[in-house]
């Protein structure tokens, strides 16, 4: 009887372990995202219109505000913001490189916003002041129907966007 009690002691404690690891990485995963997020001014969280009107100003030469898209380079080239920068968004360490004044206005956006928040909060330490996190990312811009660019094919036009949508293959060739 003892044994069984232990051989089922063991056998749960082998099968929750992991569990209760991925859980507790998935919560502490959620409150550095939230930690990170607090370090970012609430004014400087805004909508994709805000980020269509300031794309215009740039657009028309009445800004110089940096448009940062920190999607992939794949993800960038398959479809952008028309004269926006693009730096992965594991590397915000060059953003000092390139932009080297801290009081430069920087628009910052990933598919989402989830890579954005923790790339702009690195800015914000790194000292910057006037960085802005633009909320819902290039899906919110082509979900409003906003023209994106591609070397490829020029200025393309969203009909529908669906971010259920999930592309299924095993394997696929690229020239």
């Amino acid at each position: 009887m003892n044994t069984k009690l232990l051989s089922s002691l063991a056998a749960a404690a082998i099968l929750l372990v992991p569990a209760m690891a991925f859980a507790s990485t998935v919560e502490a995963e959620k409150k550095v995202f939230a930690e990170l997020t607090a370090l970012i001014p609430q004014d400087r969280i805004v909508e994709i219109e805000d980020l269509h009107k300031k794309w215009k100003e740039v657009q028309k030469g009445k800004s110089d505000a940096v448009i940062l898209d920190i999607r992939t380079g794949a993800e960038f080239h398959a479809g952008h913001l028309k004269d926006s920068n693009n730096i992965d968004s594991g590397n915000p360490y060059l953003v000092p490189k390139t932009w080297p004044d801290a009081d430069t206005e920087i628009w910052i956006f990933c598919r989402s916003q989830h890579r954005a928040t923790y790339f702009v909060s690195s800015l914000y330490r790194y000292g910057y002041k006037n960085v802005y996190l633009v909320h819902g990312g290039i899906a919110a811009w082509a979900e409003k129907g906003y023209p994106l660019f591609s070397k490829d094919f020029g200025e393309i036009k969203v009909i529908k966007y669906d971010k259920a949508l999930k592309e299924e293959f095993k394997t696929r060739q690229f020239d």
